[in-house]
């Protein structure tokens, strides 16, 4: 059973991933944060860093391309190839609205014509293995149906599953019956990702979905990075691994970063770490507070110093917007 690490924008970048990679075992894949080509096929400067084989040496990294023009999609394709890559994975996932409004992510959903001319080209002439990330509609689940039978008929890599409709965002329950249909149907392997937060929940899932070849986590990952370690019969998460990983890669940013980019960095980071401790109050006051990379050094210090690790660390989502 593989275990894959979704991309989260603003976290899981290439230090990031390469830290956690030399920290804790378990996973198969790192799927990039998108990259979305336009016809000059640039990058910033930033994008440049995270895609590089060399930031990525080791690590078992897969790109994730955004397009809508398959003409862009397949130049961007033949990029990666000549980088070293082995294969690409196309985001039809994301229920982004700023890029859905574009017809790109879950946006592509809407129209299923349109969707079967981009991928009859995308899969006549991709020069590397294409894997797909998209969700199980773009409107009204009623949608599933067509778009699992247009799915299934591509050679398609590997096929990642987030089982909850564009419209849906990441409210309500996902629809797993959906992901068994997917697992019935499709003549490729079907990776299910959505709301997976401990082992606990993975396991209760496995068990389920017996045939299940593989999970993609993200957020319960970025809480619990030792999640997949875990899942794969290794060591279960400790303060001293958690600190450790911490440390590692606040180091390597400060080697990096503007000391201002380093504590931004990672107060995102720690958003989601410290949501794995039993951190009293005023430990958490002090790290949100903390603005230098002093003040934040003496802060994180003293949330593990003070904290215990929770019984079942667990990414716990904002409260649903009414």
């Amino acid at each position: 059973m593989n275990v894959y690490f979704a991309p989260l924008e603003g976290l899981t970048d290439a230090i990031y991933r390469r830290v956690h990679h030399a920290t804790f075992g378990g996973v198969n894949k790192y799927f990039m944060p998108f990259i979305s080509p336009s016809q000059s096929l640039s990058f910033t400067s930033r994008q440049q860093a995270d895609i590089s084989p060399r930031e990525n040496a080791g690590v078992p990294a897969v790109p994730q391309v955004l397009a809508k023009n398959a003409a862009y999609f397949l130049d961007m394709v033949k990029l990666l190839r000549d980088a070293g890559y082995t294969e690409v994975n196309l985001n039809m996932g994301c229920p982004s609205g700023t890029v859905t409004a574009k017809g790109k992510g879950a946006g592509m959903l809407r129209d299923r014509d349109a969707l079967q001319r981009f991928l009859d080209e995308v899969y006549a002439r991709a020069a590397l293995p294409v894997s797909l990330k998209t969700r199980a509609g773009y409107e009204d689940i009623r949608e599933w149906p067509e778009l699992l039978s247009i799915f299934s008929r591509y050679p398609v890599s590997e096929w990642i599953l987030h089982p909850r409709t564009c419209r849906e965002f990441y409210s309500g329950q996902p629809h797993r019956e959906c992901y068994l249909q997917a697992l019935q149907a499709a003549h490729f392997p079907v990776i299910y990702n959505g709301d997976l937060f401990t082992g606990a929940e993975c396991r209760s899932f496995l068990s389920a979905c017996p045939p299940a070849p593989g999970l993609m986590l993200g957020r319960g990952m970025a809480t619990n990075p030792a999640l997949a370690q875990a899942l794969a019969g290794g060591e279960e998460l400790t303060v001293e691994s958690l600190r450790l990983f911490h440390d590692r890669l606040y180091r390597e940013y400060l080697k990096n970063w503007p000391e201002h980019a380093v504590v931004g960095r990672m107060h995102g980071v720690m958003s989601y770490l410290v949501q794995a401790l039993d951190c009293p109050a005023p430990a958490r006051r002090a790290l949100r507070k903390a603005v230098s990379v002093q003040e934040y050094t003496d802060a994180a210090a003293r949330v593990f110093a003070e904290s215990e690790l929770l019984a079942e660390p667990r990414f716990t989502p904002p409260p649903e917007r009414t």
